[in-house]
């Protein structure tokens, strides 16, 4: 089983690793209500040869890494978590000096988030949204079926439970992987990358677009865009949601006050440009965003 690194703001970077059998758990107060994990602050583990040893523990964990720790570095904290899926993880805070800004470039990127298109570029490349929840519906609706049929408080309910878990666990896990990889090349390609300021908890009350919209993950898209600039000294810029960026001509700027959410292309009669309505859009976020630093 692989780990998946967990980032934070430099100096500062998780690496994560999934632990083996070899050794005996930490325990917890609640297996349904509190969250399964525990701190251990410097005092509490021995790190040795790239072997990590938590309190009252004879024997050093066996981990896989999700990647090697950077050379030289010393863990300050390291927790140890679990999730639905019971998969058991270590993380650890070490300072990482291998986070450097990168050199300059001249690119400037408008990004419009979408459900059809994952993002769409102001240079006019879409990139397709994958639907991880969509392709593994059809095995997550057999397996809560499978889960509702079984007599609570049982054993054959725990493990159909566990299989739900499964399932999600592996959503997620390719969700995350995919955004990383996206988000990675946005901000290594550009210097300043210009987003919409979306109030995702806001749209998730539309339940007809609900599931989507929470597979799509624009709130983690949002942070990782934040965090990846911040540690490559890049500038990642929102712009104002209420900002007409779909209605606005890119050439013109006039805005087309009739334009319905049903429209994906228009013509604007002031210029007679023809407009993709996702392109229009991220164009006009950069040029907002641009504007407004």
């Amino acid at each position: 089983m692989r780990a998946v690194a967990a980032d934070t703001a430099p100096p500062s970077r998780r690496v994560r690793g999934v632990l083996g059998q070899a050794v005996r758990y930490p325990r917890f107060k609640s297996k349904r209500k509190s969250r399964a994990s525990a701190e251990f602050t410097r005092s509490a583990f021995r790190w040795r040869d790239g072997r990590l040893t938590l309190a009252k523990m004879g024997t050093p964990l066996n981990i896989v890494w999700s990647r090697p720790l950077p050379e030289g570095a010393e863990p300050s904290t390291v927790t140890v978590s679990r999730d639905a899926a019971g998969r058991w993880f270590v993380s650890i805070l070490v300072e990482d000096p291998t986070v450097e800004p990168l050199p300059p470039v001249d690119a400037e990127i408008g990004v419009d988030a979408g459900i059809t298109s994952l993002l769409t570029l102001s240079t006019g490349k879409k990139i397709t949204n994958p639907r991880y929840e969509r392709t593994d519906r059809r095995r997550l609706a057999k397996a809560q079926r499978d889960l509702s049929r079984k007599e609570k408080g049982s054993n054959n309910r725990a493990k159909a439970r566990m299989k739900v878990a499964r399932i999600h666990a592996r959503i997620a896990d390719r969700r995350r992987d995919h955004l990383h990889k996206l988000t990675t090349r946005l901000v290594r390609e550009n210097q300043t990358v210009v987003v919409e300021d979306l109030s995702v908890r806001n749209m998730l009350r539309n339940h007809r677009l609900a599931r989507v919209i929470s597979d799509a993950a624009w709130s983690d898209l949002r942070r990782m865009l934040e965090y990846k600039a911040a540690w490559y000294g890049r500038k990642m810029i929102p712009v104002d949601r209420w900002y007409p960026s779909s209605k606005t001509c890119s050439a013109c700027r006039r805005i087309n006050t009739t334009l319905t959410l049903g429209v994906r292309a228009w013509t604007c009669p002031g210029r007679e440009a023809e407009h993709d309505r996702d392109v229009n859009a991220a164009r006009n976020i950069l040029a907002a965003g641009l504007a407004e630093r």
